[in-house]
């Protein structure tokens, strides 16, 4: 089973906006298709990166997605089941599917998966559907059922209480762990940003309130 540091997962959600930084591990294959990016690390560690800003995600509706020709917009009521029966948000399960399909066709099965914003949605999901292990940051809510399901506990979500996104869809909910860090300073719309997810993990390492490694 594949362990992960979650102080060097921040740093590689960091990271992923700009592939050119990542030197260790370093990237197998990109994709960047129907506006879903996703890395392979070696190790098959996969990083998905998101939107950056929560300006953007709420400005556009879950900005990248318009799959299929189709505009999905961030409601309550857009639902859509997956394979395992599970009923998810239909734009994050349709994000989801994109690269889950690209992983088919490259023959790769994912060791981790780490993820930030509409990424850290997508590695939720994907978690479940490989049963592996995922780190997700500033996560929004892809279950639409308050229950646990099968699988379920294979997530660590590191969410901070000034960013808006991981209380998004009101209706949803997390899967696995979800942490709730209470920030003395409120950034607003700053809050989103990986940057800002990167700081917070480094004290809540140090301090103990999360694990070193998740996996």
């Amino acid at each position: 089973m594949t362990k992960y540091r979650i102080k060097d997962a921040a740093t590689l959600a960091e990271a992923s906006y700009k592939a050119g930084r990542i030197v260790s591990p370093k990237i197998r294959v990109s994709l960047n298709h129907d506006d879903v990016q996703a890395h392979l690390l070696e190790g098959n560690i996969l990083l998905l990166p998101g939107s950056n800003s929560v300006r953007d995600y709420l400005k556009f509706n879950l900005r990248p997605l318009r799959l299929g020709g189709k505009q999905i917009r961030l409601r309550d009521g857009d639902t859509e089941k997956g394979a395992s029966g599970t009923r998810w948000h239909q734009g994050f399960l349709r994000y989801s599917k994109v690269i889950y399909d690209w992983l088919e066709t490259e023959n790769i099965r994912p060791n981790f998966i780490i993820g930030h914003s509409l990424g850290a949605a997508a590695a939720q999901i994907l978690s479940k559907s490989y049963d592996t292990p995922a780190i997700g940051f500033a996560a929004p809510r892809p279950k639409r059922t308050r229950n646990r399901v099968v699988k379920d506990g294979r997530c660590l979500l590191l969410n901070r209480s000034d960013d808006i996104v991981p209380k998004v869809p009101s209706e949803f909910s997390h899967m696995g762990r979800a942490t709730l860090f209470k920030t003395k300073v409120d950034k607003r719309f700053m809050a989103h940003a990986m940057p800002r997810y990167v700081a917070i993990v480094d004290e809540a390492v140090q301090a103990q309130k999360i694990p070193e490694i998740w996996g």
